[in-house]
């Protein structure tokens, strides 16, 4: 029987029989361990270790910068090398022997649903509005088709900005989430230059590797001057969205939703969206950090349709 003992951040795992064990440490929301530690676990040489973490890191399988860190540790003269739980796993796969099947299965079944509970469920970090916090997981997923189901990571990000004042967060499954916006200044964008900002972003990708040339493209021309026209739309000399704020919720909205491009309509509608912010001076967009600027592009490109005005109202909230 495996058994696991918590201490705050320190899981501890054990073997079937008890005989092998492993003290993990969280830290950046993984857990690391050594060499040694990990031959220990999968019954094997560390020999045989250090040569699959030598292929996994030669292949580019496993990205050394992000799962490899150096520490010093009592009763060493030099620094030591811990690996990522990606790593340990990556390992395990290759190693065919029971202990690794089995601290596998564990990893996968136990380890990462530590990692995600630890991470959502954490009353230390939420000490108020404990139950308010959890209504509004299920309220934000709430947003989206039914068989659509989001990594619980992504929607936190976008509820962790919430956490100051929880104004919010019970207007979901009631639908009374309010658009609000306070910047009423005179703003003049055209598609031209929204297209002319995004094709500089497609070149800076292309030049790094991360594009293709479909990237960006239209589908239809004037894909994105359709869409600039309808944020920027007046009816009776009155302009349709007042606000600077829902001006900049309804382009990302657009930009994701209407798929004006072959490729890349959600990295494009985060870059105009932020283009946006940064170019009217739009003083909540210090909210909008990349884990929020990608949980939200992620949650609007899921959302229903017809949960629209909900998504947008969301959007000016993070922006007030």
């Amino acid at each position: 029987m495996k058994k696991i003992t918590e201490e705050k951040n320190i899981v501890i795992y054990k073997g079937p029989k008890g005989n092998v064990s492993l003290k993990v440490q969280f830290e950046r929301d993984t857990v690391w361990a050594t060499q040694a530690q990990i031959a220990q676990v999968f019954s094997v040489e560390r020999t045989v270790i250090t040569k699959h973490i030598n292929n996994l890191l030669k292949s580019e399988e496993i990205n050394e910068k992000s799962n490899v860190q150096k520490m010093h540790i009592a009763n060493s003269d030099k620094p030591v090398a811990f690996y990522s739980l990606d790593m340990i796993l990556a390992i395990g796969y290759r190693t065919n022997s029971n202990q690794a099947i089995v601290f596998r299965k564990w990893a996968t079944n136990v380890l990462h649903k530590h990692l995600i509970d630890g991470y959502t469920i954490n009353r230390d970090q939420i000490t108020k509005n404990y139950d308010s916090f959890m209504k509004s997981v299920s309220d934000i997923q709430a947003l989206l088709p039914e068989h659509v189901l989001l990594d619980p990571k992504t929607i936190i990000e976008l509820i962790k900005e919430f956490a100051s004042t929880w104004v919010s967060l019970d207007a979901y499954d009631k639908e009374k989430l309010k658009t609000v916006g306070t910047n009423k200044k005179i703003i003049k964008l055209t598609g031209e230059e929204l297209f002319e900002a995004i094709q500089s972003l497609k070149n800076e990708l292309l030049k790094k590797n991360k594009a293709t040339d479909i990237f960006a493209q239209e589908r239809e021309r004037g894909s994105v001057t359709g869409i600039v026209g309808n944020v920027m739309q007046s009816f009776g000399g009155k302009t349709l969205y007042e606000t600077t704020e829902e001006k900049a919720a309804h382009l990302l909205y657009f930009m994701v939703k209407n798929h004006p491009f072959v490729d890349g309509n959600k990295r494009s509608g985060a870059f105009a969206f932020i283009w946006f912010l940064r170019k009217y001076r739009v003083r909540g967009s210090r909210n909008i950090n990349t884990a929020t600027l990608t949980a939200l592009t992620l949650l609007i490109a899921e959302s229903n349709p017809n949960k629209k005005d909900q998504m947008v109202a969301l959007i000016t909230q993070l922006l007030k």
